[in-house]
């Protein structure tokens, strides 16, 4: 009776490490046949917002990260022309129903283009109505140097949606937020471009004195 017993729990043993080997290699073959699609879906869907967010652009945005505030942000840089018109950044706040994530699209002389909502969980009827013209039309050309970006319950330049201020203030403070990342790629950008001038500037400083020793 005790082999019966040890014969078949080693036979159930045996099945379930067969099962989860199939299994693995099923999973492993699924994601290596749908890993391109999902990439290129992905992507695509980038691109699109980016699109909208931006000036014309030439050729592919160009992606990168910067910290600010303890944050790490992404955002992409689009160039016409050798020069960047803009910046893509990704930016999110808080609202009724959690994160309301954004594209902002920014140009170089700091005037908001446009913005898109990548992702949020408001509720249908109210606050998900960020995602409408009526609303979101008011950031395009919106020059934070002139008007406040904030509702005007807050003393800003921005309607709220009706019953949804919490939803309207999120996406005002994505936006907002978004501006301060952008003053820190041109802070950065700014001092990159002194830097290499100093150099430059050092460098030739010492050729002149060497050429006076001779």
């Amino acid at each position: 009776m005790t082999m019966a017993v040890q014969s078949s729990f080693k036979n159930m043993t045996l099945c379930l490490f067969a099962v989860c080997i199939v299994s693995s290699a099923l999973l492993a073959a699924v994601y290596a046949v749908t890993k391109e699609p999902i990439e290129a879906a992905n992507h695509a869907k980038t691109i699109n917002a980016i699109a909208q967010v931006v000036p014309e652009f030439e050729g592919d945005p160009a992606l990168s990260t910067i910290e600010v505030g303890g944050k790490e942000y992404s955002y992409y840089t689009v160039s016409k022309a050798g020069e960047p018109v803009g910046y893509a950044i990704t930016s999110s706040a808080t609202g009724y129903g959690g994160a309301v994530t954004l594209m902002v699209g920014i140009t170089s002389d700091r005037v908001i283009y446009n913005t898109t909502v990548l992702s949020q969980a408001e509720t249908p009827g109210l606050g998900a109505k960020c995602t409408e013209p009526e609303f979101a039309d008011q950031f395009k050309g919106f020059n934070p140097a002139r008007k406040k970006l904030s509702v005007k319950k807050d003393g800003g330049d921005i309607d709220a949606i009706t019953a949804s201020t919490i939803t309207s203030r999120a996406y005002a403070k994505a936006v907002e937020t978004a501006v301060t990342v952008f003053d820190s790629i041109t802070a950065a950008n700014t001092a990159d471009v002194d830097a290499a001038s100093g150099a430059t500037s050092e460098c030739g400083g010492q050729e002149a004195e060497n050429q006076e020793t001779k």
